[in-house]
């Protein structure tokens, strides 16, 4: 692990070498004291295109209780006019095949796009887990690191004081 003067001790629990090429990169980081946290939001609306913005849009809106409301007295709206108001003209009279028809066209259109919507969502959720275990990599290797650190400096002052204890035991051992 000559690649990271400083960082020798850490191993993550492998006998030798075998880092993958994100914690090669993350030890590249907390060699250089660089940041490796980033605003996941930001990145990932950078590369989001009109398309996938739509499609979370309407997946929003579509799975919000405004809209279940809203199209719940739309269809008794729907109902009730062509039911009571139009009596003898009903442009889609019962059983509303009409309306069926809507709904069903709807739902091809609306299903789909919910589902991209929630594949972008997964992926958003690999990309945060990536960056968080990115996050948890680095900051385990700054407390190994201090770890590391405090134990040599306890090393160092142990041996001081035995040298300390060593001079100390001779002084005494000319006095008798």
């Amino acid at each position: 692990m000559s690649f990271l003067p400083g960082f020798e001790h850490i191993r993550f629990g492998r006998k030798s070498g075998g880092f993958s090429e994100t914690e090669k990169r993350i030890l590249e980081k907390a060699k250089e004291r660089m940041i490796v946290a980033t605003d996941v939001n930001a990145a990932l609306s950078a590369q989001e295109s009109f398309g996938e913005r739509l499609s979370d849009s309407i997946a929003r809106v579509g799975g919000s209780w405004t809209f279940i409301i809203s199209f719940a007295a739309f269809l008794v709206a729907w109902a009730v006019i062509n039911t009571l108001i139009l009596v003898g003209h009903a442009f889609d009279p019962y059983p509303f095949i009409f309306l069926n028809l809507l709904l069903s066209m709807l739902a091809a259109v609306q299903a789909p796009i919910i589902m991209m919507s929630q594949n972008r969502q997964a992926a958003r959720d690999r990309f945060e887990a990536a960056k968080d275990y990115e996050i948890n990599l680095k900051a385990e290797i700054e407390v190994l690191s201090l770890h590391h650190k405090i134990d040599m400096q306890v090393l160092a002052e142990l041996a001081e004081l035995r040298r300390d204890v060593a001079r100390l035991t001779s002084l005494i051992e000319k006095s008798e």
